[in-house]
């Protein structure tokens, strides 16, 4: 069920006297305020955790929260002005808890016909005058306060999730799976090889210095320094390891200085030999050597130093091996890199070779390997003496103090600061809060969102995630890219990067350095006892979380990734801006697993690891979402995490009663704790077993009994599933307590999910291992108390039992072969002994009433050995699932049916199986030859007694067999008569020969003395039916997803569920995100709000023509057409120009009735001899879904009905279980509630049965009080308590739903003496309470007395009456009678005009063609009229088109 909340001035509903009545002040784009966000001025630093988290809260039901609607704003309605009555009368209204989903478009219903209008009829002009007393209800309909009250949210049905998914989780093929976030090639840079070629005091011979020129190593002067060259050389060698060391502590260097030809081969396979698979760093510096060759190869020395050496870069690569990282700090580097690949590609072929010769022969590793060079093949390091010599390696090493005093060098400088003072910034890198430590977490957060943001995530992640030295060198050559540019240099890299030195971040960098040069002489004032000065930080992150906030309030367009998510990632290791990070964070995790992935990709998870152990209790909300949404996209990958240092614990402690949660919704959070603990848990043994205690147990039981929210008990039953699982000692800890009884509990839950999932845990019960009887016992006492949810009204629930069922036959196969076996005895028994309305009778056998006495000792049944058992309980129920109205339930117990029965065939029984089956063919092909013979005498049959927990209306005639018997053609004969597990068409059945011998006589029996037997007979019982032969069978829409097993395929058991993934999707969709019918300007919005202004235009134009259509001849042909077969029930789409037909089989024709052309025709797949009875369409104001009730007892919703490629069905279930398919007598009656979400249910029973569709369980049986079939139901539409019964002997009956079922008739009238045609309450106008009877006699009624307060003859000249339709505002009514005559009269009693609809038929002859259907349009002056005989149907209107 949907709430879409509306404002007073939005109300839909119509006033007392049927009027309708706008406001002046109504804006279109008015809304219900959603739940207040955060600040903006202040950056959601004052977070309120269940203001973020906590939206899909809103419409799950917990203690502040009425059925998606705040108390408080019912409360402010005005309830304390109201009665007593009134009060309850609201509370009903929301007295069915919301199933945990995301809360839905909040649409402002238009003003229609289901209830009252607190506003004024006088507000709409051209309303009329009508001052008569209201019928029925007196003064308290006439409170503004309880009308107001009432019209304060619309209620839409069948619209959850679990509807628009038909309980399937989302297919795996339209889903992008997780991207690969964590690299299991994972690798260190475990060893450095820092060589230096620098040769102090010689010049290379390629190289002409200027004068001045750069002469700064590593921050060494070489020029001006008074050391030796040796130990200058040894001091940048010192100096050159330390700025490594600042970036990787961790990494073995080795400084190899001026090193000969013999030295560098030797420490580089010294390296490979010591670093293993791992990576290492070589990293040259080749200033004082030659320059490299074309061909790639660079230069070291001989051992005396006399000659300079080459080295090839094939041999380098052989010492080095792979994975390697190579630094190129030399001009024409470009060379080098250029020729790298090549020679890597040579020692592939000749390892190639090599494994070609000896497949074991040890090979060497050159791949995975990384090159950064200083710049192009042709370019020249710059010689600017103000620049170190080695620009690249600072910008690799030193990127803050080369950017600072690049910055300087490139812009005005502050007269008191002079190159030298640029390195005395304050601080360290590795102190966030000081200058240096400021700069460095900057520069690290603009790096890794430029590269984020231009290069392709795969390389992203081997570049700046797979390794920490790599990631570092990376960020730093975004710093090079951008320096070395300005100086002529490109540098380039392996793999190659794009160029990043105009990327817009770097202006902020600027404004950093900036802030810190605008500081630093007042800081190093202060450092030299100068006045003291504080620090002001840079507003970086602050301004970036601000325009991630902006990012997420526009909504994620596209999908596209946020610029700023990296930064995000470094704000956490902020203290001072750690929540709000995590809250924007949170936010944009919600808005589903492609923004997961994401996260994940850039780093996200170590840190939200390490928040696991904080104690910081204002965390944990925020960390419970995240980590919800975390393990919602992948699982496996974080389990092993959980597990280490416990951190499962920080869930499951949350669950424990008295855990303490700063938020104003704990359930929830709990619900998302519970769901963390369960994803841990799922097929990961070590997490059950740390995960095993009494106490999470008897937590989650506390859960499931928790009764305002359901999310918290689905996820605490499911907790308990995962658990289970193949864990036999968290079985046992669950029967200690008591779990398994708690959970049958369940079966009764309002919420379907928490029904399902109750179910799922009790399947995950079932099989422990030593299978003794304490465990027998409470597996059966389990089965026995989930029997009752067969019947329940939900698909999804009844699947669930299915899986239950199969794992359950799998454990105790052998009982149920025995239950299969005798099965089938008792079926050929039925056929070869048939008795009293076809009950076997065997030699000997006793009757007591009709049924054989089980207390008799020659009554085969007693001697079963399945009697009274719970398999063989069961077994009845999976026969009677497998004719289940929703073809996967009837799919899935028709595949349980049939492995049971193969399974039978293969064993001990298999021989005395197929002589019962070999009997069961000759009997039916007997049966079906005398039944063709006309002189044969019908045979009549009752279905056999079916268990009483839960009877289902299958006729037994029909049989119970599946179509699992395939083992040769005698079985598959018998199968095909016998089978209702789906394998035959309704119309290859055998008709049910008995039904109407067994009704005749039970209607017989009901005859009152002295009254002719046709009184109580409907009026169309002799019509006659459509044949097979000239009958075209329509398509029966299937449920979304829906896929037909494969029957050439064995039957596997047990079956498998899926409603654990589909659960798992509830926190893999957005859930703050506004939806996107409520943006205005969205498609959604626009469609609905143009929705609702159509709506309203047809109120307006209809409603000033009620007076004209009480007196003006209704004779304006509007629309003809030939529905293609026999119309038996019409109805009009209230603002559509719909109108639904359904003929006298099984078909649904949807007209457009302006236009005369059909939009779809399609089946409603009833069983052979069962007819539609009732058709009208839910949620009308918006996109409408069309119901249909059938003479079986079944009702089916289908959403898009007009469309013949998109229509699905959404929901089947047998309302009624125990009627018998039938073309005659009442069959099904209902009477659709959309303001209470109810259907009730009626026919040939003994009850009316209410059904909650929002709980989509049957919630009250009222005793019909007569023993006369219900042959009409209408009840008040505002507050939904009052309803009105119309039987078969005439009688009429008034219940009230809020007395007691025993008490619950309140009013008993018996004016009428025949069959009553119809009874209906306008919902509009006097709501006049009208009733028709076949012999032609109407009358109006006011519940409130005792006489009818007008008797209206509606047959003048005599005859039957076949039709009574009554307008729903309009004081008009029509009659429609066996001659072909249809006959309109206002409320007073005065005939409006004859009508005499076109036939094909002779003149003389349409007389015969009574009129069988009749339909009013619910709002304009329109009466639709189909008659038998033909397939035509006509719109009558007594205004011209458009009224």
């Amino acid at each position: 069920m949907t709430v879409i909340a509306s404002p007073p001035s939005l109300s839909q509903h119509r006033n007392i006297n049927g009027d309708f009545a706008r406001p002046s002040n109504i804006q279109n784009n008015q809304s219900v305020p959603r739940p207040s966000q955060p600040p903006a001025e202040n950056g959601l630093s004052n977070y309120n955790t269940a203001n973020i988290l906590s939206n899909r809260s809103n419409s799950v039901g917990n203690s502040s929260q009425v059925n998606g609607h705040a108390a408080g704003d019912i409360a402010a309605g005005g309830n304390h002005n109201l009665s007593p009555e009134q009060q309850e009368l609201i509370r009903s209204r929301t007295e069915n808890q919301r199933p945990a989903q995301r809360p839905r478009a909040q649409l402002a219903r238009t003003q229609t016909d289901f209830g009252p209008n607190h506003q004024t009829r006088s507000s709409r002009p051209g309303a009329t005058d009508e001052v008569a007393e209201l019928r029925h209800f007196g003064d308290q309909y006439n409170s503004k306060e309880f009308l107001g009250a009432l019209n304060s949210s619309f209620y839409m049905y069948f619209t959850d999730k679990r509807h628009e998914t038909g309980g399937k989780p989302t297919d795996s093929a339209q889903v992008r799976p997780p991207e690969k976030w964590r690299d299991k090639d994972r690798q260190k840079t475990v060893s450095a090889a820092l060589v230096l070629c620098l040769n102090l005091g010689v010049d290379p011979p390629d190289l002409i210095k200027t004068n001045p020129c750069a002469s700064m190593e590593c921050w060494q002067d070489t020029m001006n320094s008074t050391a030796s060259n040796n130990k200058l050389l040894e001091i940048i060698g010192k100096r050159l390891q330390e700025q490594y060391e600042n970036m990787s502590i961790k990494t073995r260097y080795k400084q190899y200085l001026d090193p000969s030809i013999e030295e560098t081969k030797k420490f580089c396979v010294s390296l490979r030999r010591n670093a293993k698979e791992e990576r290492v760093l070589f990293h040259y510096n080749g200033h004082g050597v030659p320059l490299p060759t074309p061909s790639g190869e660079f230069w070291v020395f001989n051992r005396d130093y006399t000659q300079y050496i080459p080295v090839s870069m094939y041999d380098l690569q052989t010492w080095l091996g792979g994975p390697c990282f190579y630094i190129y700090d030399i001009s024409h580097a470009g060379n080098i890199l250029a020729n790298f690949d090549r020679f890597i590609d040579k020692h592939l072929t000749e390892n190639a070779e090599a494994r070609e010769r000896d497949p074991n022969a040890p090979l060497q590793n050159y791949t995975n390997n990384i090159q950064l060079a200083a710049c192009t093949k042709s370019e020249m390091l710059p010689t600017n003496p103000e620049l170190p010599a080695d620009l690249f390696t600072c910008c690799l090493t030193t990127p803050i103090d080369i950017s600072i005093r690049y910055h300087v060098l490139e812009n005005e400088m502050p007269s008191s600061l002079s190159l030298k003072d640029l390195s005395k910034v304050p601080g360290r890198a590795s102190e966030r809060r000081s200058p240096m430590g400021e700069l460095n977490w900057i520069l690290t957060a603009i790096t890794d969102t430029i590269a984020w943001n231009v290069l392709p995530p795969p390389l992203f992640r081997m570049l700046f995630r797979q390794d920490l030295m790599a990631a570092a060198l990376f960020r730093n050559f975004l710093v090079a890219q951008r320096i070395m540019r300005a100086y002529g240099c490109h540098p380039e890299s392996s793999p190659a990067i794009p160029d990043t030195h105009d990327h817009p971040l770097w202006e902020s960098w600027d404004l950093a350095i900036e802030i810190v040069l605008a500081q630093l002489p007042a800081m190093l004032a202060a450092e030299q006892s100068g006045p003291s000065y504080e620090y002001q930080h840079s507003t970086f992150f602050a301004e970036q979380l601000v325009a991630f906030k902006m990012y997420l309030e526009q909504g994620a367009p596209d999908q596209k990734p946020p610029p700023q998510l990296p930064i995000v990632l470094q704000v956490l290791l902020s203290q001072q801006h750690r929540l709000q990070a995590l809250v924007l964070l949170s936010r944009f995790l919600d808005l589903g697993p492609w923004a997961v992935s994401l996260a994940l990709t850039i780093g996200i998870f170590p840190y939200v690891v390490k928040l696991l152990q904080s104690p910081a209790i204002e965390l944990k909300p925020i960390m419970i979402f995240i980590w919800g949404r975390i393990v919602a996209v992948d699982i496996t990958a974080v389990q092993q995490d959980l597990l280490k240092d416990n951190g499962y614990q920080y869930f499951t402690n949350t669950m424990l009663p008295g855990a303490i949660l700063p938020v104003g919704n704990p359930d929830d959070h709990q619900a998302m704790s519970a769901f963390v603990t369960a994803m841990f848990c799922r097929n990961f043994p070590q997490g059950k077993n740390v995960c095993l205690s009494p106490e999470l147990i008897e937590a989650c039981i506390i859960h499931i009994q928790n009764p305002q929210t359901p999310l918290l008990r689905q996820w605490a039953c499911l907790c308990i599933s995962m658990l289970w699982g193949d864990f036999p000692e968290a079985k046992w800890v669950g029967i200690r307590c008591f779990a398994h009884h708690r959970l049958c509990a369940l079966v009764i839950d309002p919420i379907p999910e928490v029904r399902a999932a109750a179910i799922h845990a009790l399947t995950n019960f079932l099989g422990i291992p030593d299978l003794t009887e304490q465990v027998a016992q409470n597996e059966e006492t389990i089965a026995s108390a989930l029997v009752s949810i067969t019947s329940d009204g939900n698909a999804m629930v009844r699947k669930e039992l299915l899986v239950f069922f199969s794992t359950f036959v799998k454990r105790y196969q052998n009982k149920f072969l025995v239950a299969a076996y005798e099965t089938l005895v008792e079926e050929r028994d039925n056929l070869m002994y048939p008795g009293v309305d076809g009950q076997p009778k065997k030699p000997n056998g006793t009757y007591v009433n009709g049924f054989y006495d089980d207390n008799q000792t020659d009554d085969s049944r007693s001697s079963k050995m399945s009697h009274n058992s719970v398999q063989g309980s069961i077994w009845y129920h999976l026969l009677t699932m497998s004719v289940d109205p929703h073809p996967e339930v009837a799919q899935g117990a028709s595949t349980v049916i049939e492995y049971v029965h193969e399974a039978l065939l293969e064993s001990p029984l298999g021989c005395e199986t197929q002589v019962v089956v070999e009997n069961l063919v000759a009997l039916i092909k007997q049966k079906e030859k005398s039944s063709r013979q006309p002189s044969a005498a019908p045979t009549t049959r009752a279905p056999p007694p079916q268990p009483s927990a839960g009877p289902q209306a299958s006729s037994k005639n029909d049989g119970h067999l599946s179509t699992g018997l395939r083992r040769n053609a005698s079985v598959a004969a018998a199968l095909k008569y016998l089978g209702l597990g789906g394998g035959a068409s309704s119309d290859d059945l055998p008709a049910p020969s008995g039904n109407l011998s067994t009704q005749q006589k039970r209607s017989s029996s009901l005859q009152r003395p002295g009254v002719p037997a046709e009184w109580s007979t409907p009026p169309n019982q002799n019509d006659p039916t459509s044949t097979a032969a000239r009958y075209e069978k329509a398509r029966a829409p299937m449920p979304k997803g829906f896929k037909k097993r494969d029957e050439n395929t064995f039957p596997m058991i047990p079956l498998q569920s899926s409603f654990f993934e589909w659960s798992i999707e509830y926190f893999r969709e957005p859930q703050m995100k506004p939806n996107e019918p409520d943006e205005p300007g969205s498609d959604d919005y626009n469609a609905r709000l143009w929705r609702r202004e159509r709506n309203d235009r047809t109120l307006d134009s209809t409603q000033p023509l009620k007076g004209v259509a009480a007196s003006k001849p209704w004779d304006i042909n509007t629309a003809f057409f030939n529905n293609g077969s026999q119309p038996m029930k019409m109805c009009f789409h209230q603002f559509e120009n719909h109108l639904a037909i359904a003929d006298d089989r099984d078909s649904v024709c949807i007209w457009n009735w302006q236009k005369s052309n059909r939009l779809n025709r399609f089946s409603n797949g009833n069983p052979k001899g069962s007819k539609i009875n009732e058709t009208c369409f839910i949620n009308e104001d918006d996109n409408a879904l069309l119901m249909t009730g059938s003479s079986d007892g079944v009702i089916k919703i289908y959403r898009n009905y007009e469309s013949e490629k998109n229509i699905e069905l959404v929901s089947a279930f047998r309302a009624l279980t125990d009627l018998v398919p039938s073309n005659k007598n009442a069959g099904l009656v209902l009477d659709w509630q959309q303001g209470q979400g109810k259907i009730l249910v009626a026919g040939d029973v003994k009850v009316v049965r209410v059904w909650n569709a929002a709980t989509e369980i049957c919630t009250n049986d009222i005793p019909a009080r007569s023993g006369s079939c219900i042959t009409s139901l209408t009840s008040d539409q505002v507050a939904g308590h009052v309803f009105a019964a119309g039987y078969g002997d005439g009688a009429i009956r008034i219940f009230d739903t809020r007395e007691k079922p025993s008490m619950a008739m309140v009013k008993h009238w018996r004016r009428h003496k025949q069959w009553i045609t119809n009874i209906h309450m306008q919902r509009g106008g006097f709501r006049e309470l009208v009733s028709g009877s076949r012999n032609g006699e109407v009358r109006l009624w006011d519940i409130r007395k005792d006489e009818p307060v007008r008797e209206i003859e509606g047959m003048e000249g005599g005859g039957t009456m076949r039709t009574l339709s009554v307008h729903e505002h309009a004081p008009v009514f029509a009659t429609g009678s066996d001659t072909h005559a249809l006959t309109l009269f206002n409320v007073n009693g005065h005939r409006i005009n004859n009508i005499r609809p076109y036939s094909p038929l002779l003149t003389t002859l349409a007389k015969s063609s009574p009129i069988a259907c009749t339909a009013f349009h619910p709002h304009r002056m329109q009466l639709a009229v189909g008659s038998v005989g033909h397939g035509n149907v006509e719109v009558f209107s007594c205004v011209e088109k458009g009224g």
